[in-house]
């Protein structure tokens, strides 16, 4: 056996003996812009520096971190201190980042942060122009990478979730230059399935690889379409134009399927609650009716029914007495009145008689006063001529005939 062979463990640890005594590694000053950033939980921060050609991976721990003044960002432009090292486990070489500080902003970042405020300002990203995830799906579409672990989460979740649902894959580009292109030709063609919800997205990655999700191209696309959207790009910590246009973001994959879908045993929990509130309240109304009809049959009325009428007739008697006796009332009450009136009427007639007797005694008194036949009786006389009394002889002509009216006749003479 050759003993010149040797094991993976033992080169990366000379690889990392070499470098940890490389004078010139000891102390590394690289600029270069900040990409896929994660923090984790325990306060270390995971990135990459890069620049245009070339990467390399980037740790942070919570010891140098927790002096930082500032927060990184992807696509934040930096000056890092600290020192390159192997990690053992990988055999990937690293550095280890002991000082970080603000270089300036990345372009994309730039043209990120513009295109976004474009954007909003524009109502793109108006909570209310969000549509509804429906409740229970029937059909949703996914648009993503055919391959790969996001389609596989989405599939295996909706599938564990809500079996029922049909999915249809519109197998898309998600990162390079034709991907927004693409994203977009899927989007238009998805608008003939009828679908209830469409799922866009991809796995996690860096700024570069997740770009295409932040093309205004995409983001007018996704708020022109009727179909409810759920935006599934990269992991939690990363956020793209998509997500914020999109009627719903989900942190994962994994998480829109999760979002897009009921859990089908939390339904079956809820109908079988609905099923037991169902029967429990048919039961309590069963027994509700049941006591209400016991109470009808022992009730004093039905087992004597001629009660009630015994109770009807003996208040219409006296509803009866009441109304004959206020009738009775009533005649009396008008007869008095009747009586009352003719006795009035009778004193007016009366009266009124007597009234224009005395006035008709007054009349007659004061025509005979002026009665002619009276004068004449006395030993007057009244002269006519054609019929009209002659007051004065300039009235008189000779040849004129006269009629002159005396008491006991009448005689006919001429002027002379």
């Amino acid at each position: 056996m050759n003993n010149n062979y040797i094991t993976v463990t033992q080169l990366t640890k000379y690889i990392k003996y070499r470098l940890d005594n490389d004078q010139n590694l000891m102390k590394v000053y690289l600029k270069g812009e900040i990409s896929n950033f994660k923090a984790h939980s325990r306060g270390h921060l995971y990135f990459t520096i890069k620049d245009e050609n070339t990467r390399i991976n980037a740790i942070m721990f919570s010891t140098y971190a927790s002096k930082l003044n500032i927060v990184p960002l992807d696509g934040m432009k930096v000056l890092v201190t600290g020192k390159i090292s192997v990690y053992e486990p990988s055999g990937n070489y690293q550095i280890y980042v002991e000082s970080l500080e603000e270089d300036g902003v990345g372009n994309l970042y730039i043209a990120f942060e513009e295109l976004k405020k474009k954007l909003e300002k524009e109502g793109l990203f108006d909570k209310s122009k969000k549509k509804k995830i429906p409740l229970i799906p029937q059909k949703i579409g996914i648009i993503t990478a055919p391959t790969g672990a996001a389609i596989k989460d989405i599939l295996s979740t909706i599938k564990r979730r809500w079996p029922l649902a049909e999915t249809i894959l519109f197998p898309s580009l998600v990162q390079g230059k034709e991907a927004a292109n693409d994203i977009v030709r899927n989007i238009e063609l998805s608008k003939n399935y009828d679908l209830d919800v469409l799922i866009i997205g991809r796995g996690g990655g860096s700024i570069e690889d997740l770009w295409c999700f932040n093309e205004e191209i995409v983001a007018r696309a996704i708020f022109n379409l009727d179909t409810p959207v759920i935006s599934a790009v990269g992991h939690e910590i990363d956020f793209t134009i998509c997500d914020f246009v999109a009627d719903l973001r989900a942190p994962t994959p994994t998480g829109a399927a999760e979002l897009a879908v009921p859990n089908i045993n939390d339904i079956i929990n809820f109908l079988t609650q609905l099923k037991i509130r169902s029967i429990n309240s048919i039961n309590n109304i069963l027994d509700l009716k049941k006591k209400n009809l016991l109470n009808l049959k022992n009730n004093y009325i039905l087992k004597n029914p001629l009660t009630i009428y015994q109770v009807k007739e003996e208040k219409y008697d006296n509803l009866l007495n009441r109304l004959t006796n206020v009738q009775k009332n009533i005649l009396n009450i008008n007869s008095n009145r009747l009586i009352l009136l003719k006795n009035n009427l009778d004193k007016a007639i009366l009266n009124t008689l007597k009234e224009k007797k005395h006035k008709y005694v007054n009349i007659i008194s004061k025509l005979e006063v002026l009665n002619p036949l009276l004068t004449i009786k006395r030993g007057y006389s009244i002269v006519k001529k054609e019929n009209k009394i002659v007051s004065s002889k300039k009235n008189l002509k000779k040849k004129d005939h006269l009629d002159i009216e005396l008491s006991d006749g009448k005689i006919e003479v001429e002027v002379i």
